[in-house]
């Protein structure tokens, strides 16, 4: 068993990304296996049977298969940057339920039978009241970028990326310019590193943190 914990991730993913975004600033160091949806390793089912990215196991062989229980655990072993000072889980439950459920039915239109521009305009709606906060605050946590950001950033990252034109057109200041930090930041140029599938006989040397 690896002396690391594991992350079974999928770099896309707004879930396995936010696991990520935490792991990074816990400064946690584990193995990441980047896996293929069309083809999920043994391994990884055998941990986490409901088949869903991200899966974390740690050395002990504890799973945790749901992101925000992998970014508090993570959060908890260490927090440099404080990321726990201020948490709203509000703002995270309504991007997890209804925001979520919005940016679907927009994104994967053709896929759910639904009418796009109608799910676009709600979740412009919730992206709103993001804009009041940002108005006011360099981050939705406030001073600075924190749990909430990162939970929340990758979800209206794959909302704006869907028509990328547009959206910079909406008069969101402050959520534009919220997201555009978060992308060129060093953090999210390291969640997002490039990895092979991973196959059962590499070797553990895809680390999150290695020296």
């Amino acid at each position: 068993m690896s002396s690391s914990p594991v992350l079974y991730t999928f770099r896309r993913c707004p879930y396995a990304m936010r696991a990520r975004l935490a792991l990074v600033a816990s400064q946690t160091e584990c193995e990441v296996r980047e896996i293929r949806l069309a083809a999920k390793p043994d391994a990884m089912l055998a941990a986490s049977p409901k088949g869903t990215v991200p899966v974390l196991v740690q050395p002990d062989g504890t799973v945790l298969e749901e992101s925000l229980d992998i970014m508090r655990w993570a959060l908890f072993q260490a927090d440099p940057a404080h990321w726990l000072d201020g948490v709203k889980p509000a703002l995270i439950e309504q991007n997890d339920t209804t925001f979520k459920y919005h940016l679907d039915r927009y994104k994967y239109a053709s896929r759910y039978g639904t009418d796009a521009s109608h799910h676009q305009e709600e979740a412009v709606h919730i992206l709103q009241s993001l804009e009041t906060l940002l108005s006011e605050e360099a981050f939705l946590q406030g001073s600075r970028f924190g749990l909430t950001d990162a939970a929340i950033a990758p979800f209206v990252r794959q909302f704006a990326a869907t028509d990328a034109a547009w959206f910079q057109e909406l008069p969101l200041p402050g959520v534009q310019r919220w997201l555009n930090s978060f992308l060129a930041s060093p953090l999210f140029e390291q969640v997002m590193i490039r990895y092979a599938p991973w196959q059962p006989e590499d070797p553990p040397t895809r680390l999150l943190n290695a020296a």
